[in-house]
């Protein structure tokens, strides 16, 4: 499987790889997609808004951002970098467990590079659709509760 996990300027560990793994090669497939390789890049707050100032050009803290290298159509080929910082605030924000955001932040940095935006509130409501009906398909991998 071509699904990497990396970290900068944090110490953090993805627990259960293999099984997050599977399940993200899952959502690709059934979204009609193939995987070339799909890079996860967990870091602070501070790494990650200055990725959002230099290849952006926005002037925020976010919790994930996406890059799409690949030229073919229906392949993934991309970095997905994450804030655990930006998570864990969100889960307090939105009363979840750190797991279940950090999860809904990879799927939805997934979503990004398999062509889903959420720009406006139709977007947005098709972004979040997927998100749970993805995170629904984890919960009994990880044995989550809903």
């Amino acid at each position: 499987m071509n699904i990497y996990y990396f970290s900068e300027e944090i110490n953090f560990r993805l627990k259960q790889k293999r099984k997050i793994s599977a399940w993200l090669q899952d959502v690709i497939w059934q979204e009609g997609y193939g995987l070339d390789q799909l890079n996860f890049i967990f870091c602070t707050d501070n790494y990650l808004y200055g990725k959002n100032i230099t290849y952006l050009s926005h002037d925020t803290l976010t919790d994930v951002i996406t890059f799409h290298y690949a030229t073919g159509t229906k392949t993934i080929l991309g970095d997905i970098y994450i804030s655990i910082e930006r998570v864990h605030e969100n889960a307090k924000t939105y009363n979840r467990k750190k797991t279940e955001e950090l999860y809904m932040v990879m799927v939805h940095g997934l979503l990004h590079l398999l062509g889903y935006n959420d720009h406006n509130s139709e977007e947005k409501l098709i972004m979040r659709s997927k998100e749970d009906f993805y995170l629904n398909q984890l919960r009994p991998i990880l044995a989550l509760k809903g």
